[in-house]
């Protein structure tokens, strides 16, 4: 996953208290990292570990690189 801002290397419980619509698009998704206790996982992996497809994971990127595309001054 190629993501804005370096936020791929960044653990998935620190993005989503900084940016929750990115917990939501992945929750959309049935990942479930907003429920998730341990939150260590960066981002960049999250996605690719549930083996949801090229085509989903690219659109997940897509959805997160929009999002933070809004953020951006």
């Amino acid at each position: 996953m190629k993501l804005l801002n370096d936020i791929g290397n960044k653990n998935i419980k620190e993005v989503i208290e900084s940016h929750p619509e990115i917990g939501e698009i992945l929750d959309k998704y049935e990942i479930g990292c907003i429920k998730c206790t341990v939150g260590t996982c960066l981002l960049k992996d999250v996605v690719s570990v549930h083996f949801l497809g090229d085509d989903t994971e690219a659109q997940i990127e897509k959805e997160i690189n929009g999002c933070l595309e809004k953020l951006q001054p």
